[in-house]
C-alpha cells in the first residue's frame, strides 16, 4: 500500500474530520495526551458536498499546511456478521469512480488493535454515498468490494489530497450493520458502544501520526 513520506517536523498538525455533533464530542473528549503536534477536530456536516467544502476551507489557511488527515466517525457495515462497535480501517476510500489510497494502513491496524483489544477490526475499501444506504443497495455495494459505507470519508480524503500531498486515513466505527439496522444513523440508538469505541481509538490515531513523523531510512 502506498504511503506518504514521513516528516521530521515535530509539530506537524493532525486534522480529524467528522460529520455529526455526537462524533465530535467523542473525538474531542477522548485521550489526546499522546498527540505529537496540534490536533484539530473538524465537524464538516453531513454528506460529501459539506465534507468537501469544510476540508477545503480548513486548508485555505497556513495553520494546517502539511497536516495529516483522519476521517472518522460512524459508518454502516456492509458485510454479514458485522456488529455495532466493530472498527473499519480503510485501505482506500472510493467516491464516484475515484479512489484515494490510505497511508500506512498496517501501522494503524496494529495501533487500533492495541487500544481496543478484543474489538473486531475490518480492513478494505470504504465507499462514499450521498445518502443513507439500505437493503438491496447495501448488498450491491458489498458485491462491488466495499466493506463499509459512509457519506464523508471519501470526499474528506480526496479534498485533503487535492490541497497538497499529505498522509490520510479513514477509521470508522460500525453503528449500523445488515443485522442491526438503525432507523436513522443520526439517532445512534443502540450505538453507545460505538460511541465509546470511537472515543477509545483516539490514541491509535496519535500513534499512527507519530510514526509518520519519524525520518525514513
Amino acid at each position: 500500500m502506498a504511503a506518504s513520506p514521513g516528516s521530521t517536523d515535530p509539530a506537524a498538525p493532525l486534522l480529524i474530520a467528522c460529520a455529526l455533533g455526537i462524533e465530535k464530542v467523542a473525538l474531542r473528549s477522548g485521550d489526546h495526551s499522546g498527540a505529537r503536534g496540534p490536533v484539530t477536530v473538524l465537524r464538516t456536516g453531513m454528506g460529501p458536498s459539506n465534507a468537501e467544502r469544510a476540508v477545503r476551507a480548513a486548508f485555505d489557511g497556513a495553520a494546517l499546511r502539511g497536516a495529516a488527515v483522519v476521517a472518522s466517525g460512524f459508518c454502516a457495515g456492509l458485510a454479514p456478521g458485522m456488529h455495532p462497535g466493530d472498527v473499519v480501517i480503510a485501505e482506500e476510500t472510493r467516491l464516484g469512480g475515484d479512489a484515494t489510497v490510505c497511508t500506512e494502513t498496517e501501522r494503524l491496524v496494529a495501533a487500533v488493535a492495541r487500544v481496543v483489544p478484543g474489538r473486531q477490526v475490518h480492513t478494505g475499501p470504504l465507499i462514499g454515498s450521498d445518502h443513507v444506504v439500505r437493503g438491496p443497495e447495501r448488498a450491491k455495494l458489498l458485491d462491488g468490494g466495499a466493506i463499509a459505507v459512509d457519506m464523508e470519508s471519501a470526499a474528506t480524503l480526496r479534498s485533503a489530497r487535492s490541497s497538497g500531498p499529505r498522509p490520510v486515513a479513514a477509521v470508522r466505527v460500525v453503528v449500523d450493520a445488515p443485522e442491526h439496522e438503525l432507523v436513522r444513523i443520526g439517532t445512534v440508538r443502540g450505538g453507545i458502544s460505538a460511541f465509546r469505541v470511537l472515543r477509545a481509538v483516539l490514541p491509535a490515531f496519535h500513534e499512527w501520526h507519530r510514526s509518520l513523523l519519524l525520518p525514513r531510512r
